[in-house]
């Protein structure tokens, strides 16, 4: 009855039915894997966000498939405060990057063409290529005292049916910047093949010591696309508003540009409210990014402190996001050891291999997760190598 692009193996895994036995136990828990700003104490302003959806204009209905000019002027203005000149007809507003994936496969794949992926990076792209009938090729990230693009091997990985390369910028969950340098050797190889770019930047505004690297809107020699929202910039996943930008070639544009807005129009899926909303909601994204900043710079002085102590444990190098990789002893696999975590310290972490690490020895820790339980967390964590 049901399609294949479906047969996804939906049992539990041991880890998730791990923490729920933990929690009905009733057991203290560190959670070193909370990603929802909203549980995480952060104070917004409430009165902002609540005026903003009370707009008379929403009770009209105004269908526009990019979405309403006055939300896509608010984003073009955020692009140009990052030093990118994105015109409003060149932005789609969409409900989540997740549905601007979607947008982006159906656009640029037919079934069973392929797309580059980085390894390691977040799981989320194997449900979307099932869902959109694309295959995905991984590229390794090499790390070396930081991270950095391996173009040989990406290159290699090129065939016939390769369509466009998914780079995210920073990297989830290694935390590192696509340097200026490998953007623009990246994207001259991209319009050499023929490929187009998608660049997820969700975490682009989250840079630890203050200076984010450019956004790939501004690059122009192949045809990129640069996926965002407020989802992580504001810290608001529940409004579902995030949008895609076109750049490059004009004449590549001008193909995807009316392309994009058929499939768009198919769908209409941003809602009234939040879209009238959107110049308000995004003003508030510096309060919460500084807040969040803070907290991210807290926690990883604490954990550097904790870690200078040890001798079995360190951290790879991080400069921007939510999360962070720990390297520590590989006596099993880290699901194994995420398990005795759970069991032994009442410690949650995130085994490397959600974020398909190949090698055992990594773990990924939240750095939003309030200061008091991820200081007491990771000293847990950590005393658990030293017993």
């Amino acid at each position: 009855m049901f399609a294949s692009r479906t047969n996804w193996n939906l049992a539990e895994n041991r880890l998730t039915l791990a923490l729920a036995e933990h929690r009905r136990s009733g057991r203290p828990l560190f959670d070193l894997t909370i990603s929802n700003p909203t549980e995480c104490g952060f104070t917004y302003d409430e009165s902002a966000i609540l005026a903003a959806l009370h707009s008379p204009a929403s009770l009209s209905y105004e269908p526009a498939p990019q979405g309403l000019l006055s939300a896509r002027e608010a984003v073009a203005a955020y692009y140009r405060q990052n030093n990118a000149n994105i015109s409003p007809s060149d932005l789609f507003l969409t409900t989540s990057t997740s549905e601007a994936y979607s947008y982006l496969f159906r656009l640029l794949c037919d079934p069973g063409d392929e797309i580059l992926v980085p390894s390691p990076s977040y799981p989320l792209f194997d449900f979307l290529a099932d869902i959109n009938d694309v295959r995905l090729i991984r590229y390794p990230l090499l790390y070396d005292h930081g991270w950095q693009l391996d173009l040989s091997s990406f290159e290699r990985a090129i065939t016939p049916r390769t369509r466009a390369a998914i780079v995210v910028h920073p990297n989830n969950p290694t935390g590192h910047y696509t340097k200026p340098n490998e953007q623009s050797r990246l994207s001259a190889l991209c319009a050499k093949n023929n490929l187009a770019i998608i660049a997820d930047e969700v975490f682009l505004d989250f840079a630890v010591q203050g200076i984010a690297a450019p956004t790939f809107a501004a690059q122009t020699a192949a045809l990129t696309f640069t996926l965002s929202g407020i989802s992580k910039l504001c810290g608001l996943p529940q409004m579902k508003s995030a949008w895609l930008a076109i750049s490059g070639p004009a004449t590549l544009k001008n193909d995807a540009r009316p392309r994009l807005e058929v499939i768009a129009d198919s769908y209409l899926s941003m809602n009234a409210p939040v879209q009238h909303a959107l110049p308000a909601l995004l003003a508030t994204r510096f309060a919460f990014q500084s807040q969040l900043l803070a907290r991210i710079r807290a926690n990883l002085a604490a954990l550097d402190e904790q870690l200078a102590a040890q001798s079995q444990s360190s951290r790879l190098a991080f400069e921007a996001g939510w999360n962070v990789v720990l390297r520590v002893p590989a006596a099993g696999s880290d699901e194994e050891l995420a398990l005795a975590l759970l069991a032994r310290q009442s410690v949650m972490v995130h085994p490397g291999h959600f974020y398909d690490f190949t090698q055992d020895g990594y773990l990924v820790l939240s750095l939003i997760v309030p200061e008091k339980d991820f200081a007491e967390g990771t000293q847990r964590l950590l005393k658990y190598f030293s017993g």
